[in-house]
């Protein structure tokens, strides 16, 4: 069964809904207090009425209406244009100050009729109702009669040809869908919204619970609250292995090393370099930046741990000159603390980089700092999403890691992004004869015959230099070198 879908205008829950919301149907939308309901809903229509001329109407049983339009006026919507144009219509039906005093059964045929005349008044073909558990709170000795009643709001509603929101209040993240469990009885889908704090870090996510009559993505979405855009979805139930793959090869600036992966990294490869600190790991993202300028590409530099300052200075120390790969228009540095945002707001302002800058490589320099802002599993489905991101559109990625021992280790950040890399590249210390000595070797590169021998690294004033590889010696990876004696 194939149902005609409304587009929403908000293109990710449209992607993992396949389509939007089905045609004169209602969905609940259920959350606990902060999980971004009302704004969903709100979006709902404002996304109607910019994109397609689509006039709707907007009911709050719970907050004030001047309250609701003072607190989405931040999202740059014009509200109040809208209403004097008859787009948007706004019906009250929040308690006032004054005690309600129950005379007789429960009956909303009153407000029936006012949310009749205003979808009429307008055409409206998109309806929210927010939030519809303050009748509960109320009448809550009259359960049987607010279902019953509530059944004939969505009937009227479905009558009228309207697509509708009914949001809900729920007390738990994962236990009941909502707070009296009647709710989700009485609309056709049902899409919850969540905020889990988990070990002291939140993280906001979508799900489509129930599409009756019609496909949708299964499993939990990340999203975030966007200034501009309000929600927006990181749809992971929806990404696919499509992605294209390519022969041509780019270098990864440093000769000796494109040697060892057989002539360079491929276009759209996923690159991570893993190393202890000061093995050498920002050098070979340095010389990675660098090595745009042989075929005049343009590079995204992402450093959560030095200012661009700082860069600049051991860049130089190297003879690589990232200021001027600015003044070119080649390279864009961006330096920030990864804690200023959640990984879903770094995730979309990376997008809007992207957009507008148009990279062909990004280098990310460390995803261990970045890992801190949020749990294992925010990480890795970021790290899913990202890596995917740069795939569909062929942007060659470097990504570095530290690792929790100076003689090499696998950190909780590699455990997530190993199996999705292209190519693997180890620095590593070696104790030799008491003096500590570095090394490199390609544990992993995908689709391509590589060097698997372990050379020597060394940093000199004139950036990477890699040597011989360490002849009739063993344990260097595992941090216990051992002499092998020839018999």
């Amino acid at each position: 069964m194939n149902l005609k879908k409304l587009i929403t205008g908000n293109t990710s829950f449209d992607h993992i809904s396949h389509g939007g919301l089905p045609i004169g149907r209602t969905t609940l939308v259920a959350g606990s207090s902060g999980s971004a309901k009302t704004l969903f809903a709100a979006q709902f229509l404002a996304m109607g009425i910019m994109l397609f001329d689509q006039p709707g109407v907007f009911v709050t049983f719970e907050e004030q209406v001047d309250d609701i339009r003072r607190n989405l006026k931040s999202f740059n919507w014009d509200i109040d244009t809208w209403e004097k144009e008859g787009k948007w219509i706004f019906v009250d039906a929040a308690p006032k100050e004054e005690v309600i005093i129950a005379v007789g059964d429960f009956d909303l045929s009153a407000f029936r009729i006012r949310l009749e005349r205003a979808v009429k008044k307008c055409n409206a073909q998109r309806v929210v109702i927010d939030s519809i558990g303050s009748i509960f709170t109320q009448f809550h000795e009259e359960m049987h009669a607010i279902r019953r009643e509530l059944i004939q709001v969505t009937l009227t509603l479905a009558r009228l040809g309207a697509t509708s929101i009914i949001t809900a209040e729920r007390l738990e993240e994962y236990g009941r869908i909502t707070r009296f469990g009647v709710e989700e009885f009485l609309t056709d889908n049902v899409v919850i919204l969540r905020n889990v704090l988990h070990n002291e870090k939140r993280r906001r996510t979508i799900e489509i619970l129930k599409f009756r009559g019609s496909n949708h993505e299964k499993g939990e979405n990340p999203f975030s609250i966007n200034p501009e855009k309000a929600i927006v979805i990181i749809p992971l139930s929806a990404m696919n292995l499509k992605h294209l793959s390519t022969h041509v090869r780019v270098t990864s600036g440093i000769p000796k090393l494109d040697e060892m992966i057989n002539g360079g990294f491929y276009k759209g490869s996923i690159n991570l370099i893993s190393g202890a600190i000061g093995a050498g790991k920002t050098l070979l993202v340095a010389n990675f930046v660098n090595g745009i300028r042989a075929k005049q590409e343009r590079c995204l530099l992402l450093a959560f741990e030095e200012s661009d300052e700082q860069l600049y200075r051991n860049a130089a120390g190297w003879g690589i000159n990232f200021k001027q790969l600015e003044e070119e228009g080649l390279l864009k540095v961006i330096c920030l603390y990864p804690e200023i945002s959640s990984l879903e707001d770094h995730f979309i302002n990376i997008q809007e980089i992207v957009k507008d800058f148009k990279p062909d490589r990004i280098a990310i320099d460390s995803l261990s700092a970045l890992s801190r802002t949020s749990s294992d599993k925010g990480f890795r489905e970021f790290i899913i999403a990202f890596t995917s991101y740069l795939k569909h559109h062929e942007i060659t990625g470097m990504f570095t890691s530290n690792t929790p021992l100076l003689a090499g280790g696998t950190s909780d950040t590699e455990g997530n992004i190993s199996p999705i890399t292209d190519s693997i590249i180890l620095l590593r210390y070696v104790e030799m004869n008491g003096e500590m000595q570095r090394s490199i070797a390609v544990l992993k590169m995908r689709g391509s015959k590589h060097d698997s021998s372990i050379r020597q690294f060394s940093i000199t004033e004139q950036g990477a230099e890699i040597g011989k590889n360490f002849a009739g010696i063993s344990g260097i990876l595992t941090g216990n070198p051992m002499l092998i004696k020839l018999e």
